[in-house]
């Protein structure tokens, strides 16, 4: 698959580019044409700091953020982008004035949960939160649940690339939309016309990358 790789760059940050692969994918939730490869951005310390830099150009500095959650592994880029917030004078209510970069889990019927040790980071926090790919908007809504559950207060959705431009009426604030990738598409399983076409899966994907058949 790797040999198909294609380069996007962004149109307003020129250094941060998008890598994907175009075929025949499966996500949890749909089937899509183009698997977005988010492992250099992620993974790469001047790509992540690159992304974070942009991420952050897109906040004013009235928003209020004491806590990153991640989602996808996206804790590098979190790390660079509480930096980032920080230097730009972006405002936390912690009494150590600094921002915390935490994950969540799932636990065994797919719920995403905070341990206890990490609910203080939560309950009454402002929250950023930083996905690496929204498809459907289901993962997404998850989220929001979680947050919502733990008492937490949304500052902010980044998604390093959505093909969902809100959610609930919130916006999702992204470094790449299906505007970058116009043959981008997404089905419905049971309506895929690749998988009636005969095309074979290439792989299973997730925000975390991807597994083959082989």
């Amino acid at each position: 698959m790797e040999q198909r790789v294609a380069k996007i760059p962004s149109k307003k940050f020129p250094d941060v580019h998008l890598r994907v692969i175009p075929g025949h994918f499966m996500t949890s939730h749909s089937h899509i044409n183009y698997y977005v490869d988010m492992t250099m951005l992620k993974m790469r310390q001047s790509e992540a700091k690159a992304a974070a830099k942009a991420i952050a150009s897109t906040y004013s500095t009235t928003t209020i953020v004491d806590t990153i959650v991640c989602m996808d592994g996206c804790e590098v880029i979190g790390s660079y982008l509480a930096d980032e917030l920080t230097n730009a004078g972006i405002l936390s209510m912690n009494a150590h004035k600094t921002i915390y970069i935490v994950s969540p889990e799932y636990n065994a019927t797919g719920q995403i949960i905070f341990r206890q040790n990490l609910v203080p980071m939560i309950e009454n926090k402002h929250i950023l939160l930083l996905l690496a790919s929204t498809t459907t908007g289901k993962t997404l809504a998850k989220c929001l649940d979680c947050i919502d559950y733990y008492k937490g207060n949304l500052a902010g959705i980044t998604s390093l690339f959505s093909a969902v431009n809100k959610i609930a009426d919130i916006p999702v604030n992204a470094l790449f939309t299906t505007a970058d990738l116009p043959d981008y598409k997404n089905y419905v399983t049971k309506d895929c016309p690749l998988c009636k076409e005969g095309q074979a899966i290439d792989a299973i994907v997730n925000g975390f990358g991807y597994s083959t058949f082989m």
